[in-house]
C-alpha cells in the first residue's frame, strides 16, 4: 500500500470507528490506530521518494554569516509561542544586519510566510541560498524567489541582474541604482516598461518614490495611461507629491471651481460628473458601497490637490482652514485634506489636522522627534480607548523616554480603575518602547502590569544583543 492510500485508510477507520472497521492484520482498538498514525506521520515528515529519477541539484554555498546559536534559539522560542508578536521585529533586525537563518528553522518560517505576507521581504535575505533552493522544490514557498536577496541589494553595478534576475532581485537592483543615479534608474525602467508585468510595474514605481523629483514627472505622466488601474493610481500618488507637476496644476484648477470662502465659511460645489480626464488623474469614478458619487469625487479631488494651493485659493493658513465651518461637505473636504497630508508628508498640515482629529496616519506624517512630543501629550490628556491604541500605532518605534513614561503612567493610572482594560496597551508598550529603557520601567512601579512590560523590554533587549 502506498503512503497516500495508507493514510486514507487510517482516516477512514478513524471516522467510522475501530469497532466498525478494524485495521487489517491488527487488533481493533484506538491505541493501535493511533500508533500506526504516529508511525505514518513520522515517515511522511522524514521525506518522500522523488517522483523523477533525476538527482536533485545542490544548494549553492552560503555567503552570509549565520545568526548566533543564542539568536537562533530565541527565534525558535518565539516560533514556539513565547512572545510571538516579536517575530516581525526579530526578522527585521536580523535581515537588516545581513544574517541568514539556521537551516533547521527554514521550513517552519517558510510555512509561516506562506500565510503572512508581511514577513516575506525579511526572509528574502534571511533564507540564504539554502532557502532559495528549498523554494525551488516546493511551490508553496515559491514566493521566496520573488523577494530581494542580500546579493541583489548591492547590485547597482551588476546590469545582468536586470536582464535575468527574479522580480525581487531586479527591484533591489533598481533601488540600488536609484540611490546613486536616480536618472539612470528611471531610464533603465523606461526602456523595459512595456514588457514588464503589471505586478512588476507597480513594484518598480514604489522604488521611484525614493529621490522623487520633477525630473520623474514626464515618465510618471505617461504612466497615467497605463493599462492597469492600480499602476495608474500609484503614478498619480507620486505626482501628487510633486506640487509643480502638471497633475497638481490640473487638480488646483478643479478644486478652485469646487471650493470658495464666503462670509467666513467654506462653501463647496461638488463635481457633477467624473470625466475621462479626471479618471486619468487618479480619481476613481465608482464610489465604495454607501458613498455618494459627488462625495467620492470631491474627496479624491481634494486629496490630489497640492496642499500649498489652499492658502492661496482661500486666503487663510492651514490652522484657520481646519477650524473654519465647511458648509454641507465638511466630512469630504477634511478627509481629502487628511489623505493629501499623508501623501505629501506635510508636517504643518499634519500638526493642525491632528489637533482637530487625532489619527495615526497624521501622527506618522510628523518628524520623529515631534511625533514623540505630540503622542505623549495625547496620551496624557486622553483616556484609554481604541483611538489611543490606534494613535500610538502611528508613533515611530522605538519610543523614547518622554512617550515611554507617558504610556507607563497611563498603565499605572488605568490599572487602578480598569485593570481589565490595560492588556493591549501593556503589550504595545513592551513592543514599542526602546528596550534600553527597561531599567526605567522596572524602577517606575513594582506592580505587575509595569513589571510585565519591563520583562518584555528585557526580552527584547536580550534579543537585540544576540543579534549584534
Amino acid at each position: 500500500m502506498n503512503a497516500s492510500a495508507e493514510w486514507e485508510d487510517l482516516v477512514s477507520t478513524a471516522l467510522v470507528g475501530t469497532d466498525r472497521r478494524p485495521q487489517a492484520g491488527e487488533a481493533a482498538g484506538e491505541i493501535e490506530l493511533l500508533g500506526r498514525a504516529a508511525v505514518h506521520t513520522l515517515r511522511m515528515r522524514a521525506g518522500r521518494r522523488p517522483v523523477a529519477s533525476e538527482p536533485l541539484s545542490v544548494a549553492a554555498p552560503e555567503e552570509q554569516p549565520a545568526v548566533s546559536r543564542a539568536a537562533g534559539g530565541r527565534l525558535a522560542r518565539i516560533l514556539g509561542g513565547e512572545q510571538p508578536r516579536l517575530l516581525a521585529e526579530w526578522l527585521e533586525i536580523a535581515a537588516g544586519r545581513g544574517y541568514r537563518l539556521s537551516p533547521h528553522l527554514l521550513p517552519e518560517l517558510l510555512d509561516h510566510a506562506a500565510r503572512d505576507r508581511s514577513i516575506r521581504s525579511h526572509l528574502g535575505v534571511l533564507a540564504g541560498n539554502r532557502g532559495r533552493w528549498l523554494a525551488g522544490l516546493n511551490p508553496a514557498w515559491g514566493f521566496l524567489l520573488e523577494e530581494v536577496t542580500v546579493a541583489a541589494a548591492g547590485s547597482a553595478n551588476a546590469p545582468e541582474v536586470w536582464e535575468v534576475g527574479t522580480s525581487g532581485d531586479r527591484r533591489a537592483h533598481l533601488a540600488a541604482l536609484r540611490a546613486v543615479d536616480p536618472a539612470e534608474a528611471r531610464k533603465l525602467l523606461a526602456v523595459t516598461w512595456e514588457k514588464e508585468t503589471p505586478d512588476d510595474r507597480a513594484a518598480f514605481l514604489e522604488v521611484l518614490a525614493d529621490g522623487l523629483s520633477l525630473d520623474d514627472e514626464p515618465f510618471l505622466e505617461a504612466v497615467l495611461d497605463d493599462r492597469r488601474r492600480e499602476v495608474r493610481h500609484q503614478a498619480a500618488d507620486l505626482l501628487t507629491r510633486l506640487p509643480d507637476s502638471r497633475l497638481a496644476l490640473r487638480m488646483a484648477e478643479r478644486v478652485a471651481r469646487y471650493v470658495t470662502v464666503v462670509g467666513g465659511k467654506i462653501q463647496v460645489t461638488p463635481p457633477v460628473a467624473c470625466d475621462s480626464t479626471m479618471e486619468r488623474d487618479g480619481i476613481r469614478a465608482k464610489p465604495p458601497r454607501g458613498t455618494g458619487e459627488k462625495s467620492w469625487w470631491l474627496q479624491q479631488a481634494v486629496a490630489r490637490a497640492s496642499l500649498g494651493v489652499w492658502p492661496r485659493l482661500l486666503g487663510h493658513p492651514p490652522r484657520e482652514l481646519v477650524q473654519m465651518k465647511i458648509v454641507d461637505w465638511g466630512r469630504e473636504v477634511m478627509a481629502g485634506w487628511v489623505r493629501a497630508t499623508v501623501l505629501q508628508g506635510d508636517p504643518e498640515w499634519a500638526r493642525e489636522l491632528f489637533a482637530s482629529d487625532p489619527l495615526a496616519d497624521l501622527l506618522a506624517a510628523l518628524p520623529p522627534a515631534e511625533q514623540e512630543v505630540v503622542a505623549a501629550g495625547f496620551v496624557r490628556r486622553h483616556g484609554l480607548d481604541g483611538q489611543l491604541i490606534m494613535v500610538l500605532g502611528g508613533a515611530a518605534a522605538p519610543w523614547g523616554p518622554d512617550l515611554a513614561k507617558a504610556v507607563l503612567q497611563k498603565i499605572i493610572e488605568v490599572s487602578e480603575t480598569q485593570p481589565w482594560n490595560i492588556g493591549e496597551l501593556a503589550k504595545l508598550a513592551g513592543e514599542r518602547i526602546d528596550p534600553a529603557l527597561c531599567g526605567m520601567a522596572e524602577r517606575l512601579s513594582p506592580e505587575p502590569p509595569i513589571q510585565e512590560v519591563a520583562a518584555l523590554l528585557r526580552f527584547r533587549d536580550d534579543m537585540l544583543k544576540e543579534l549584534h
